[in-house]
């Protein structure tokens, strides 16, 4: 359990896709380099969505994996030279990004309508492809039901000193802070993270809070859903003894956040990048999501997600409208208050 630094920046490296979806730097069918796809999503989740996307299209696909923040940034400084065609995020605030600074295409209304409203920014310029919900992951033997807060919001009160974990430095915390900001307000938030700055230890990464919890290091912990999901269908090594608690009732520890897809305004080849945005939001796509390992939420309408989830519609999710999620300022109050 540490106090963060700053993020270290990770290499960006190019990852092709083999036999029929990709082939790296390759012509594609028209004679044509590549799409470019720039990739902050977990790898297999995404390669497990396009599958069949080169085979029926003819469009192959070379990515470029790396974290959120990073991908963005770079992309920003690249301007309108970025080889970028397409941009997916594991969590919207980044793609957010360059939506306000003017780097994003509208696409086409047809892939807007696969999805619906609340997963994607009232600006029509990129869209969810999948969700997470926020979760409290607890410690049963420190903490009955009964125990469990209302609100993510009372985390920060003294009397949960020393019993939390976070994983501050990374974009999944980052999110679900922005999520807060944009439903209470700045001073709302800041006071809720210096309460957090006192209250909270600080692990490297969701699954060490998780862990963390199950061990009885913490008595709880905030992260999302997945994580807990996927290790229980693994059997339960990291966190078998460790529960989840849903907040629901429309709390801003009920958020969802989803992972986005944009077309980049300088995409040289903009009819293929919207085609791949409009697959990863079909229905085929969207069903290959719900059947993977991933145990992310499906958002394309009409398409059930794992069953092994509580449903959707059930989670109680505030209503944010995913592109108002401001991650600079987020960045900005987390340093004021010492948590980055």
């Amino acid at each position: 359990m540490t106090r963060p630094g700053r993020a270290t920046a990770v290499v960006v490296s190019a990852v092709c896709l083999s036999g029929a979806l990709a082939a790296c730097g390759s012509a594609g069918a028209s004679g044509s380099e590549a799409l470019t796809v720039y990739s902050a999503q977990h790898e297999s989740l995404v390669r497990t969505m396009l599958e069949g996307f080169t085979e029926e299209t003819g469009i192959e696909v070379e990515f470029r994996d790396g974290n959120d923040a990073e991908l963005a940034n770079q992309i920003v400084q690249e301007g309108e030279a970025s080889p970028a065609d397409v941009f997916l995020t594991e969590n919207s605030p980044s793609i957010a990004v360059l939506d306000r600074e003017g780097l994003l295409a509208p696409l086409d209304e047809s892939t807007l309508g696969q999805v619906g409203e609340q997963f994607r920014p009232s600006s029509g310029t990129w869209t969810g492809f999948a969700a997470r919900s926020t979760v409290l992951v607890y410690d049963p033997a420190a903490l009955s039901e009964d125990e469990l807060p209302a609100s993510i919001l009372e985390l920060a009160d003294p009397a949960w000193e020393g019993r939390i974990g976070i994983a501050a430095g990374g974009a999944d915390f980052q999110a679900i802070v922005a999520a807060v900001l944009a439903l209470h307000g700045e001073d709302a938030t800041r006071a809720w993270l210096e309460g957090l700055e006192r209250n909270a230890g600080v692990y490297q990464s969701n699954t060490a809070v998780m862990v963390a919890a199950d061990e009885g290091e913490i008595d709880a912990g905030v992260m999302y859903h997945y994580y807990w999901y996927r290790d229980q269908a693994e059997g339960g090594l990291k966190g078998d003894d460790a529960r989840l608690h849903f907040f629901g009732g429309q709390d801003a520890g009920a958020f969802l956040s989803v992972s986005g897809a944009g077309v980049l305004r300088s995409s040289d080849r903009p009819e293929d990048a919207q085609r791949l945005v409009a697959w990863l939001t079909g229905r085929e796509a969207q069903e290959r999501l719900a059947e993977s390992t991933a145990l992310e939420y499906a958002v394309g309408t009409g398409v059930a997600s794992a069953g092994a989830l509580p449903p959707l519609d059930g989670l109680g999710a505030p209503a944010v409208d995913p592109g108002s999620l401001d991650q600079d300022r987020v960045t900005e109050l987390m340093q004021e208050v010492g948590l980055l």
